[in-house]
């Protein structure tokens, strides 16, 4: 009967992965997909979302992506840069707790840093069930300061997450690639999140400091070029559509 099972699982998760596959080759899929992102753009679609009480700021997608990561690489360090209103380190600190309960590492840890960590996100972060998980840095992500406290953090740890959040522009998410990807242990992700900036219209960030050609995905393609212990994991973005890391979940292979 048992093994009954077993096949049957396997089974379906095969025809997952030609489905799946499938449709990351549908392109009247894709480019519906891509329409849908830029028309809720507008209305600030991925602002609307919250996980334990706390804002998270993500396409309800992505969250389910990155919980199918924890609990596959099951890491005892998740490194996060951008903190905002914390309900990204909720989350995260949520799943290293399931995943405690279910046998994983006991001590897991998520870190967070941001260059500005407002006093009322703090004293929330810092009040929640979550937050004995959770250890916070204020300073900018690659401030060389900050990249050694980070570095001696992760120093021993047999399994690490990475998730770059911060500031989007190509520079900046270059310099975050450089100073903590290398700490992603094999088989885990470094996954960039905001690539989609570049696939969007030319003026859907007129306001900000980062747009087409000088992006996280931008960052991404040039990092890749001399790194090819991260392969970028097409199977993530095929299955979800809608996801603002297009080309940004990386895995390291080697």
């Amino acid at each position: 009967m048992a093994e009954d099972g077993a096949r049957a699982h396997r089974d379906f998760l095969a025809e997952v992965r030609q489905e799946v596959d499938a449709m990351g080759r549908d392109t009247n899929v894709l480019s519906l997909s891509r329409q849908w992102m830029a028309e809720t753009l507008r209305h600030k679609y991925t602002y609307h979302f919250s996980w334990m009480g706390r804002p998270i700021i993500q396409f309800p997608q992505d969250i389910l992506a990155i919980q199918e990561i924890i609990w596959s690489v099951k890491p005892d360090l998740i490194i996060e840069t951008g903190i905002a209103h914390g309900g990204s380190l909720i989350f995260s600190a949520s799943m290293l707790e399931l995943n405690a309960i279910s046998g994983g590492p006991q001590d897991a840890q998520v870190l967070g840093i941001d260059i500005d960590i407002r006093a009322h996100n703090r004293a929330a972060i810092e009040a929640h069930p979550m937050a004995r998980r959770i250890a916070m840095i204020e300073g900018s992500s690659i401030d060389p300061g900050v990249v050694s406290e980070v570095r001696a953090r992760a120093a021993g740890k047999r399994g690490v997450l990475v998730i770059l959040d911060s500031n989007h522009t190509h520079d900046h998410v270059l310099g975050e690639l450089e100073s903590y990807a290398d700490l992603t242990t094999v088989g885990s992700y470094c996954v960039v999140f905001d690539t989609a900036i570049e696939d969007m219209p030319e003026d859907a960030f007129s306001d900000r400091s980062w747009g087409k050609g000088n992006n996280a995905k931008t960052a991404t393609w040039e990092f890749l070029g001399r790194h090819p212990e991260f392969e970028i994991d097409k199977s993530v973005e095929q299955k979800l559509l809608i996801t603002v890391a297009p080309d940004g979940y990386l895995r390291r292979v080697r």
